[in-house]
Order: C-alpha cells, then sequence, then structure tokens
C-alpha cells in the first residue's frame, strides 16, 4: 500500500498492485485494474517512487521471514510409552 494525495489535500492509501497505468495530464490520474481512476497529487516518477519502494520493503521482509529459523516445538517431551510387563 502506498499513502497518496488526494487533489483536496486529503491522504489516500492505494494497493500498488491494483494500479493498471499512471498518466500525467496535467493531473497525475492512475487507473486501477477494475477501470476506477484516480486524481492525486503526487507526480508520476512520485508515484512509481513509492511503488518500487513499498515492493522492496515487502520483499525484504518475506526474506527475512524465509530465512529465519524454524519454530521450535515445546521442549516438553512426551511422557514415555507405557511398557508391557511380563510374568
Amino acid at each position: 500500500m502506498i499513502h497518496l494525495t488526494r487533489l483536496n489535500g486529503n491522504p489516500l492509501v492505494v494497493n500498488s498492485e491494483l494500479i493498471k497505468c499512471a498518466e500525467s495530464s496535467p493531473d497525475t490520474v492512475l487507473t486501477l485494474i477494475n477501470g476506477e481512476k484516480i486524481v492525486v497529487l503526487e507526480s508520476c516518477d512520485e508515484v512509481v517512487s513509492r511503488t518500487i519502494a513499498y515492493r522492496a520493503r515487502v520483499d525484504s521482509e518475506g526474506s527475512l521471514a524465509r530465512n529465519a529459523p524454524p519454530d521450535r516445538p515445546d521442549t516438553q517431551t512426551s511422557p514415555p510409552l507405557p511398557t508391557g510387563t511380563q510374568e
């Protein structure tokens, strides 16, 4: 998700995965994959920069999670199984 600003100054958070294209005309218009259009104050270059930074952060966090040691099971051991008795 990237933080942007609507033309009226209201903050907006956009899922960058849903951006189909961004164009300047002269305002920056984002077209989402569902056809919705959003006009923002940030330039196309700024939208691209924020998207790249977001994806790098997600990739970095994912990499950390993949390289983390696996969770250890509870250190308590199970009680021994009962053994049969012979007479």
